[in-house]
């Protein structure tokens, strides 16, 4: 009976001991955590419009931008390389949620100046977010002579403030999985100037000075380096009826490539739309897929570190 008893009394504190275990202890004690989802999209931009991405803190993105001619001038401009424009900006990181951004484009001699904020951000685990969103607003101002020709093109100017182009954007993105991302992207955009266009019974009619669209942009990545983007920028019929959409301007549609190489991203694309910038690629898009307004084009993003802490750490 002792025999047994002393057995009996050796498992119950085996049981206690494996109960009272450290490890478990610990595993019992650790607060769940966060995990925000990173890498949406690589670039500040989808291809011609904003993505939910910001630069790092103390980050400084230099971009250029090109798009040339476009396919249906035909092979005598070489099917638009012989034409191009471009843009060129810089960006940076105020903070990992903060940065700001200034540019110049060619098209219509334009200056842009932006500020981006992300808002919220994708998370699972102890606080749970479904989406990113990233808070957009720019100013644009056409700086061409005020005695250009009047035109669609080349707009005369009476004062600077109708020089002025305001956008603003709620950029809503989903990371489905590591391979596939998805933004919409409301948009409000105010011009100073506007032009008078006929209507189809012969009268004259305004442009709206305020236009609403809805992004919609996408990332397919295909390996650790490389995706495939698209974006759509539908342009919402204008809600007062004495102002009709110019029928000479198109909805901005655009596909391509995106190639990570270390500290660049290297866009490729191909779009309907010649202009860089909200005023230009949403607004006053005159090219059409169907035609052969195709444009050929790329951006090139080299981003630069000034964070001296982080770089120590690094050495």
């Amino acid at each position: 009976m002792k025999n047994i008893f002393f057995f009996i009394l050796f498992l119950t504190t085996i049981k206690v001991s494996a109960q009272d275990d450290p490890m478990d202890i610990l595993n019992n004690n650790t607060k769940p955590t966060t995990t925000v989802a990173t890498a949406t999209f690589k670039s500040t931009r989808v291809i011609n419009g904003q993505s939910v991405e910001t630069i790092a803190k103390k980050h400084l993105d230099f971009r250029i931008s090109h798009r040339f001619g476009a396919l249906n001038t035909g092979a005598y401009n070489y099917f638009g390389l012989d034409q191009a424009t471009m843009r060129m900006g810089f960006e940076y990181g105020i903070t990992n949620d903060l940065m700001i951004g200034i540019g110049r484009s060619s098209t219509q001699k334009t200056f842009d100046y932006f500020g981006k904020y992300k808002l919220l951000k994708q998370s699972s685990g102890a606080k749970t977010m479904p989406v990113s969103v990233t808070l957009f607003a720019s100013l644009a101002a056409v700086s061409l002579s005020s005695n250009a020709e009047n035109s669609a093109s080349s707009p005369l100017f009476d004062n600077n403030i109708e020089r002025w182009t305001y956008c603003s954007q709620l950029l809503i993105a989903r990371k489905f999985s590591d391979d596939f991302s998805l933004q919409i992207s409301p948009t409000y955009l105010h011009r100073n100037k506007v032009f008078r266009i006929n209507s189809s019974d012969g009268s004259e009619i305004l442009e709206p000075n305020d236009i609403f669209a809805i992004g919609l942009g996408g990332r397919y990545k295909i390996n650790k380096r490389t995706s495939i983007n698209a974006e759509y920028f539908y342009r919402l019929p204008s809600l007062n009826s004495q102002y009709a959409l110019n029928a000479n301007y198109h909805n901005s549609l655009s596909v391509g490539v995106d190639i990570e190489t270390g500290g660049h991203v290297f866009q490729l694309h191909f779009t309907n739309s010649l202009g860089m910038i909200e005023k230009q690629f949403i607004a006053e898009n005159t090219e059409k897929w169907t035609n052969g307004g195709i444009h050929w084009g790329f951006n090139l993003s080299r981003t630069f570190s000034f964070d001296r802490e982080k770089k120590k750490k690094t050495w």
